[in-house]
């Protein structure tokens, strides 16, 4: 009985380490196929998107989103689109959407005389991830972008006044600026 019993506690042991390897190869596979999207992706401009899919302010629609100057960016891997972040550049921070609207049309119309430049601040007004790491991802992609910039030197969002937004960028490394009645700011030293 003796010799059944250590026959079988080696035979469970066995197979328990076997258990643990191919969980170890599975865990790892997972996160090499992670890694594999984020080198391979590209921060790209878009002329459109589903402004459905906005999961903060899906009522601003794309004329509103690409003009006065105002783009969208997305995280481009392979042909998806796995992030995206809609901005307006101002010379000012803006507390509203309302705000937002009047100082990127104050900026655009101005830019006229200062070589196409519109506005200094760039503002981040919504973000979204349609893939796991995407939100991060893009978040790291517009600031090298924007420290790239010969004009921009600041990036501020312009945030629902939500728990989730707000450990967003703080975890992505922003600090808060100021919690306006609707929204809040934060920003993203460049």
């Amino acid at each position: 009985m003796n010799k059944v019993k250590k026959k079988l506690d080696k035979i469970t042991n066995v197979i328990q380490r076997k258990i643990k390897i191919i969980k170890k190869r599975k865990v790892k596979k997972k996160i090499d196929n992670f890694f594999e999207w984020i080198k391979g992706a590209e921060l790209v401009e878009l002329k459109s998107c589903d402004v459905r899919e906005d999961p903060v302010r899906p009522e601003l629609d794309i004329v509103f989103r690409r003009s006065y100057g105002r783009k969208i960016y997305g995280v481009k891997y392979q042909k998806e689109i796995c992030a995206i972040m809609c901005f307006g550049f101002t010379d000012e921070i803006p507390k509203t959407v309302k705000e937002l609207d009047l100082m990127t049309r104050d900026a655009y119309l101005r830019s006229a005389q200062r070589d196409q430049n519109i506005g200094k601040i760039a503002i981040a007004y919504t973000v979204w991830s349609k893939k796991k790491g995407g939100g991060k991802l893009i978040v790291k992609e517009v600031h090298k972008m924007i420290k790239k910039s010969n004009y921009l030197n600041r990036l501020i969002t312009l945030s629902p006044l939500t728990e989730m937004a707000r450990n967003f960028h703080l975890n992505n490394g922003a600090t808060e600026l100021q919690v306006n009645d609707e929204t809040q700011n934060f920003e993203y030293k460049i």
